[in-house]
């Protein structure tokens, strides 16, 4: 199964465009677990809430993967991954859990999606940084490249989100379908 995850900074339509997948992919996406983590126990955290929030994801993946198993989907959407928070913990605490940094190392997807930050920032009272939103992609852009991550950075309005997302959603389904047709 073809695992996709977005990434990048706040208010970059992240939510929306795993939405809008899952609906054209007819499989299941895993909601950013931080949204309603934070909606439940509000927007001020701690390094432990992080944490929480990353067990959180962590769960959500894998339930998300196991019903797109069972519904023999190719292909599975994560709304955001572990990289948003490693880079909030460092930033809002100068460093990240070690556990964390593992459990990125060992995480596979098979696609990234990097989400521009060519939006419209929509406030919200769980956005925190609406002027630094080049910095923190920048930042994302640098951690997917040191890691080896194949990502592709989509921008642009909605339709072209979509459009270049599932371009190179496509390009991957293809290219493992022909591997996997020469391996048998």
């Amino acid at each position: 199964m073809l695992r996709v995850a977005l990434t990048g900074p706040e208010s970059t339509g992240k939510t929306t465009l795993s939405r809008q997948l899952a609906e054209h992919y007819q499989t299941v996406w895993a909601p950013e677990y931080a949204r309603q983590y934070l909606e439940v126990h509000g927007p001020n955290y701690t390094l432990p809430d992080l944490e929480k929030i990353a067990l959180g994801q962590l769960q959500a993946e894998t339930t998300a993967a196991e019903q797109a198993a069972q519904l023999g989907r190719p292909v599975v959407f994560f709304d955001t991954d572990l990289l948003v928070i490693k880079i909030w913990s460092e930033h809002a605490f100068g460093h990240c859990p070690d556990w964390v940094l593992h459990r990125i190392a060992q995480q596979h997807y098979d696609l990234v999606l990097l989400l521009g930050v060519d939006l419209p920032w929509e406030p919200d009272p769980l956005r925190e940084h609406p002027n630094h939103r080049q910095y923190f992609y920048d930042l994302y852009q640098r951690e997917l490249r040191s890691q080896l991550s194949n990502f592709a950075e989509i921008s642009g309005t909605p339709a072209q989100r979509l459009e270049q997302a599932c371009f190179h959603i496509d390009e991957v389904l293809a290219a493992t379908a022909s591997h996997g047709a020469h391996l048998s």
